[in-house]
Parts: structure tokens; C-alpha cells; sequence
């Protein structure tokens, strides 16, 4: 059960407020996005863009860190949470050490071709080292040219392949060829082959978003590793 951007059913998403509240209710893991700003600060939020999340406006990379920090990130949700902030990756990994599990999902518009010591995977890596939490984090992604780049690194987290397209027997050898931990397919195309090859390969598959009984009870049937939930009580 992994609480998809906190527990996004009753908290403004991916922030501390949320992430807090899902881990006080029992989540075995949080997933987040991470995001590049202007002064390529690592942040943590899911659109490339203020305006749905937030009482800004314009692109994440246009503004620096001091900037977004005085944006509201909370009353969009709700009045009661005026206040919240964006919260950097650093914050989150203090709050969520030694008390859950972490997924932190890398945006595909943030790579970049050139590898340099900045680029997003790079920090978000060496800030997961810095704190001691390679056991406890999987590092995922739609676009698998960050995974093919992390996997000749040392020292990595768990890495997992985000897809909203079936796989085929090429997906598979991809993600054994990576030693990727898992996949992480959306659950309307998701079927029991597909769940099936993953599981001969060695490859665990946890599927995204279950907001519904049915649904989870169907993947359950198919022997799913885990599923992404707004509403973690529900799932639960």
C-alpha cells in the first residue's frame, strides 16, 4: 500500500502535511515527485507548472528556491491548510527516515542529456546517500533513459520503470537487463500475463492509482506486489 503524493484523499499533495498524515495512518510506503527549480533545487511537486498546487504561476525552473517558499501550497486543498509550503526532497527524506518506505518519482521533463553532477537523478541519488536511506527508497520513472543512466552507478536504491503501455517480452528483458526492482504499470492495462512474465523475471509490479475496492480486489487476484492509493483507510 503506497500513499500516492501522501495521503492525497485528505491533504493538499505532496506536502509534509500530507506525507506526516500518511505515515501516522499506517502507509508502508509514500510516493512523491520531484522537480528542478530555476536555481536547480531538488522540490517536491507533480506538475511542471505553479498553478493547479499552488497561488503561483508560471514554470517550476522559472523561479528559485527562496521564491516558491513563499508560495501557499496548502489552500488550494483547503483553507485549513493556508501555510503549507512546497517542501524540498532534503525536508521530506528527514521527515520520512527510519518510519517508512520512499518512492520518488523522476519527472521526464527534467533529463537531461548531458550528465552532469546537478541533473536531477544525480541529486536526488546523492541526497538519499547523504542520509543513509539506499535500503529504504525506490527511485522510479516513465522516462527509462534516467534508469539505463543510474544503473552503471554504485550504490543505488532500488529503481523501478513507470508505464501506462502494456509490456511485452522486450519490457521484460529491459527491466531485467537493468535489474530493475519493479514495475509499475497503470491498473487499466494491466493482465495476468503481464503480471506473470514480471514475476518469472524476478521483477515485482506495483500498479497505480487504486481508488476502489473492485480494482484492488481484481489485482489482488492477479498476485500484484503493492498498488498506489489516494485513499489509504479505503485500500486498507
Amino acid at each position: 500500500m503506497v500513499a500516492h503524493r501522501g495521503y492525497r484523499a485528505k491533504y493538499p499533495e505532496n506536502t509534509k502535511v500530507a506525507f506526516e498524515n500518511a505515515i501516522n495512518i499506517g502507509a508502508k510506503m509514500i510516493e512523491l515527485d520531484v522537480s528542478l527549480t530555476k536555481d536547480r533545487q531538488v522540490v517536491v511537486i507533480h506538475d511542471d507548472t505553479l498553478e493547479r498546487t499552488t497561488n503561483g504561476k508560471g514554470a517550476i525552473n522559472c523561479f528559485t528556491l527562496a521564491e516558491l517558499k513563499k508560495l501557499d501550497a496548502g489552500s488550494w486543498y483547503d483553507p485549513q491548510f493556508k501555510g503549507e509550503r512546497i517542501p524540498t526532497l532534503e525536508e521530506v527524506l528527514d521527515l520520512v527516515k527510519d518510519r517508512t518506505l520512499m518512492n520518488i518519482e523522476l519527472k521526464e521533463i527534467y533529463y537531461e542529456e548531458q550528465d552532469s553532477t546537478d541533473t536531477i537523478e544525480n541529486q536526488v541519488i546523492n541526497l538519499v546517500r547523504k542520509k543513509g536511506m539506499e535500503q529504504a527508497v525506490i527511485i522510479s520513472s516513465f522516462e527509462i533513459k534516467y534508469l539505463e543512466r543510474l544503473c552503471k552507478k554504485d550504490n543505488l536504491p532500488a529503481m523501478a520503470f513507470i508505464s501506462r503501455k502494456p509490456a511485452d517480452a522486450s519490457v521484460v528483458e529491459a527491466c531485467k537487463k537493468l535489474e530493475l526492482f519493479s514495475w509499475h504499470p497503470w491498473y487499466e492495462i494491466l493482465t495476468q500475463e503481464q503480471v506473470d512474465m514480471m514475476h518469472d523475471a524476478g521483477i515485482k509490479v506495483f500498479s497505480f492509482t487504486v481508488n476502489s475496492k473492485d480494482t484492488f480486489l481484481k489485482l489482488c487476484k492477479m498476485g500484484v506486489d503493492g498498488v498506489f492509493t489516494d485513499d489509504i483507510p479505503l485500500i486498507r
